[in-house]
């Protein structure tokens, strides 16, 4: 048996980052290994998770592991990695270019540049292992010097198997089943999410093509983004869209799966992304996409969708209306995407994945 310590910045509700920590930490336990998840916050009850102070007392001798999920700039977590006298794995997530947070958050854009800055000195700090959400993200660690024998693509755990198995809440069905069409958008509201280039594109659509549609979004705003989420208030009132887009905002489960059980469409128009796991969630609950292609997009979709090379909202408007009202089409995607998840996103797969690269360790 291993001690593992998986080690993140902060580990919270309905992030990719955590929810990949947190399966880690169950599949290394189911093994029998000693793992903890260590942060330096967390606003998770339902899961132990140990200070980051505390993780010199756990990670003792050369043959335990430590795992740093890397995903923003942070420098006391640079600082332990370089100093542990223990096995290292890298498992990074991308970094969003800071530029997407220029004039909206400062916070946001200095720890971004420093992320990204901070993956040469991770590459150059040779670790054991480097995984990697996506081969996109792979790329970027070679490019910044890390040796293509260390490096694997893991997808990340996530819950979408719960998800499927669990009721979907009926309240949300009943206040948005009446008969409009409905195209769903699920993903924190943030710049690089693309929400407004999304607003654009379903303005086209509802006018155009159908007056009877709604878009609901799905995820938490932040205070951080509060002039971004006015931005995209005052762009439904330049669309006359104030009736037609829903924030919904963070969600429990079941009213997230009532969502995508609601939706004819799942559109995207994120400008990067080095996974996209709401991407996989349409495709397992069968909603076909219509999503831009950018960054890792393209290779978390594969067949599975309709991606656009070109940022035209009209040309995605039209797309929109092509999945909604061909039902051959809609069924057609929807079961690809399906198909999709069950051969390459499932749990099992990611585990299988995941400890076949771990056993590149020993």
């Amino acid at each position: 048996m291993s001690r593992v310590a998986i080690f993140t910045p902060h580990v919270t509700t309905g992030a990719a980052v955590s929810s990949d920590a947190l399966g880690m930490q169950k599949v290394l336990e189911a093994h029998g290994h000693d793992a903890r998840l260590y942060a330096e916050s967390w606003d998770l009850e339902r899961a132990r998770i140990w200070s980051v102070n505390e993780i010199n007392g756990f990670l003792t001798t050369t043959d335990d592991i430590l795992i740093y999920h890397h995903s923003i700039g942070w420098g006391p977590g640079l600082e332990l990695l370089l100093n542990l006298q223990c096995r290292k794995v890298i498992k990074y997530h991308n970094i969003t270019p800071g530029q997407f947070f220029a004039n909206i958050s400062p916070w946001h854009e200095e720890k971004c540049h420093d992320g990204r800055q901070q993956v040469r000195a991770i590459a150059a700090a040779h670790c054991d292992l480097y995984l990697a959400d996506s081969d996109y993200n792979r790329q970027e660690l070679l490019t910044a010097g890390v040796d293509p024998s260390q490096s694997f693509v893991v997808p990340p755990f996530h819950q979408i198997d719960e998800l499927h198995d669990i009721e979907a809440d009926l309240k949300t069905l009943d206040a948005y089943r009446d008969g409009q069409t409905v195209i769903v958008c699920v993903g924190r509201i943030a710049p690089h999410k693309g929400q407004l280039d999304l607003i654009e594109a379903f303005a086209a659509y509802h006018h155009d093509y159908n007056r009877e549609s709604r878009l609901l979004l799905v995820g938490r705003e932040q205070a951080a983004f509060e002039s971004y989420s006015m931005q995209l208030r005052g762009r439904l009132k330049f669309f006359y869209l104030d009736d037609a887009v829903v924030f919904i905002g963070e969600v429990p489960d079941a009213a997230l799966k009532a969502c995508y059980l609601l939706g004819n469409a799942f559109v995207f128009a994120g400008e990067h992304e080095g996974f996209c796991l709401p991407l996989v969630e349409a495709m397992a609950m069968k909603v076909p996409i219509v999503a831009y292609e950018a960054a890792a997009i393209p290779e978390t979709v594969g067949d599975a969708g309709i991606l656009l090379d070109e940022r035209d909202p009209y040309l995605m408007a039209e797309s929109i209306n092509s999945v909604v009202s061909e039902e051959a089409v809609n069924v057609a995607l929807g079961m690809l995407g399906r198909n999709r998840y069950e051969q390459n996103f499932t749990h099992r797969h990611i585990e299988n994945k995941f400890l076949q690269a771990l056993g590149n360790l020993d």
